[in-house]
């Protein structure tokens, strides 16, 4: 029976689409659920919530409590980025047993204030709850500078597909973290540090949205996923090619020393939580941003919607991370 089923066999992506058909919209929402984040009038301001639980999104063994916090702060202001807004404040709600040390609760809450005070954001306040286990939940707010916000939705054939930055790094990281690799040196001290506290240019969202993106996104679950939810919210096919993809030189020298498919890193590996946009042209690609692909068409000329999703021709096969 389908009440009888898990939240694990149900997953993570069609829970959260049931929610957002079961959730009425404030009267004041211009966006409601079902994007990267709530658009709320009025002053257009943008809202989002993400949540880090230890043992499923860090460990206390492999980052340290700044680290944490600062993650944190990132996955959640990511989603005001991915409207195309800045980030203007956090609230911060903080799980943790009663035996936890003090000095790790008030080093989460310090890479909480740090991460915050460099994306000009400010800390609004909070709680502390005694859970179980630790677990930091980040509400991010923002602001839209005088532009419509940017949907998912929005992709249209003849678009080109961008990202803000290089992907796998984060990946590359968790690899060195969760192996027994004893890789040292300058690219792995910088894969694991975009895994424990990774730090994209997220005033890249407000550029993006001066640049008249028809769409955006955040990698957060890796490329690949980010693309497929892009295309079902738009309709459309989108093509892209796996070498365009950048990946910094330290992700390839980790991947040549752990004999590892440093493209995979770049389609699957989540948490870079750098922008992926659409943009009519390429002479309408912000500065600094790479090109990666395009949008070919309605999803209509497939014969699945599970093969709108082309990677150097051929349907995606592979998958990204899920929080579930």
């Amino acid at each position: 029976m389908a009440g009888q089923r898990t939240v694990g066999e149900v997953g993570e992506r069609a829970l959260l689409t049931r929610f957002a058909r079961a959730a009425r919209a404030a009267p004041s929402a211009l966006v409601g659920p079902g994007d990267d984040a709530a658009v709320i009038a009025p002053g257009a301001t943008v809202l989002s919530v993400d949540t880090a639980v230890q043992g499923r999104h860090f460990r206390v063994e492999w980052s340290s409590p700044a680290q944490i916090g600062s993650r944190a702060v990132t996955a959640a202001a990511a989603d005001i980025a991915a409207m195309g807004a800045r980030p203007t404040g956090v609230l911060v709600s903080l799980a943790a047993p009663v035996s936890a040390p003090v000095a790790l609760v008030e080093g989460i809450n310090t890479g909480v204030v740090e991460r915050a005070a460099a994306l000009g954001a400010a800390v609004l306040g909070g709680d502390l709850v005694e859970a179980g286990e630790i677990a930091v939940s980040i509400t991010a707010v923002g602001v839209l500078d005088d532009e419509p916000p940017i949907l998912l939705s929005g992709a249209r054939p003849g678009d080109v597909l961008a990202v803000s930055g290089p992907l796998g790094a984060s990946a590359a990281g968790y690899a060195l973290i969760s192996g027994d690799s004893e890789i040292t040196g300058d690219a792995a001290d910088e894969v694991l540090a975009a895994f424990r506290s990774p730090a994209p240019d997220l005033t890249q969202g407000p550029v993006a949205a001066r640049h008249g993106a028809s769409a955006l996104t955040d990698v957060s679950d890796g490329l690949v996923e980010e693309l497929r939810l892009m295309s079902a919210a738009s309709g459309v096919v989108v093509d892209v090619d796996s070498a365009a993809v950048p990946i910094t030189e330290a992700t390839r020298r980790v991947a040549r020393a752990l004999g590892a498919d440093v493209v995979s890193w770049a389609l699957t590996g989540g948490e870079d939580h750098e922008l992926l946009g659409a943009f009519a042209d390429r002479g309408s690609v912000p500065p600094g941003w790479t090109v990666i692909g395009g949008v070919s068409g309605p999803v209509g000329d497939v014969d699945k919607a599970a093969d709108a999703v082309r990677i150097d021709g051929e349907p995606a096969t592979v998958h990204g991370w899920h929080s579930l």
